[in-house]
């Protein structure tokens, strides 16, 4: 069964985006589109902050007096559509920051996914003994909410739905050797991803420790690439999150991300050193 990963946020987001940006292209001011489909300017803030539904008919009309060609406008529109509908995460809700609740509908939503992981296993790898071992003593999740959390992470993982997110990870080697919950766990969340790595949707690379200096020194960060919409950078930090959606800026993460690439090592190489993690841990049980 086909799974459904429309998010209504996740889709105003997208849809506000490309509406700003096209606005901003053609050098029309807000008060001026806002006018044209006969609204506030208020309004129109809020729709393109992606805080307030956008009806597809007025889409359509603020695309065609921004001049956008046929196929994004259309593309737009769809979006714009499908904003109804509920959204898959509403069972874990009480468990979600807010400003997670944006990323997981925009992951959701994706085709495909770059992350480069300097401190943890990436999410969409991760086991749910690994994800119960880093929420312990968390400042952010209260310990009765640790099980749904969990389940919460697991929910969001697509590699094995229809259709699957096609991923590629690039995990500096320290993060192999991170104990987290133990050997066991450790043996475990290894050997899961290394059989995740064999799919025809995943790349896992590992960087190694001698790559002194590259491009990921500054931290960890995802790519979200879409198929009716722009890329999107996404950098997390302790209380929150960075949508970066301006194209230079996301330009330059995806330069990060080619950079990244060329240091990391070959994929069957990167499964040789897992492999290994996992027989080190398999001794210290």
């Amino acid at each position: 069964m086909r799974d459904d990963r429309s998010d209504p946020s996740a889709l105003r987001f997208l849809v506000g985006h490309d509406l700003r940006s096209a606005r901003e292209a053609a050098r029309i001011k807000q008060s001026d589109a806002a006018k044209h489909i006969g609204c506030t300017a208020a309004k129109l803030s809020y729709m393109e902050a992606g805080k307030s539904t956008q009806q597809p008919d007025e889409v359509a009309q603020l695309l065609r007096y921004y001049q956008v060609d046929v196929e994004r406008r259309e593309r737009v529109v769809s979006l714009a559509g499908r904003a109804d509908h509920g959204t898959w995460w509403a069972p874990f809700g009480e468990v979600l920051p807010d400003w997670f609740k944006t990323f997981v509908g925009l992951e959701g939503l994706a085709d495909s996914q770059f992350e480069y992981a300097d401190k943890v296993i990436p999410g969409q790898l991760q086991t749910p003994e690994y994800v119960a071992a880093l929420l312990t003593d968390s400042l952010h999740i209260p310990a009765m909410d640790k099980a749904q959390t969990v389940r919460a992470r697991m929910a969001r993982q697509r590699i094995d739905r229809d259709p699957p997110l096609h991923l590629g990870v690039i995990i500096e080697e320290a993060v192999l050797d991170r104990p987290v919950g133990g050997p066991a766990v450790m043996r475990g969340q290894l050997t899961h991803a290394l059989d995740l790595a064999k799919r025809d949707n995943v790349e896992v690379r590992i960087l190694p420790n001698r790559v002194a200096v590259h491009e990921g020194l500054t931290g960890s960060f995802i790519l979200l690439n879409f198929t009716e919409a722009r890329s999107i950078a996404y950098i997390e930090y302790h209380t929150g999150a960075l949508y970066l959606q301006e194209q230079g800026q996301v330009d330059l993460y995806a330069l990060a991300e080619e950079r990244l690439r060329i240091r990391a090592l070959p994929t069957a190489d990167s499964m040789d050193v897992i492999a290994d993690r996992i027989s080190r841990y398999t001794q210290m049980e």
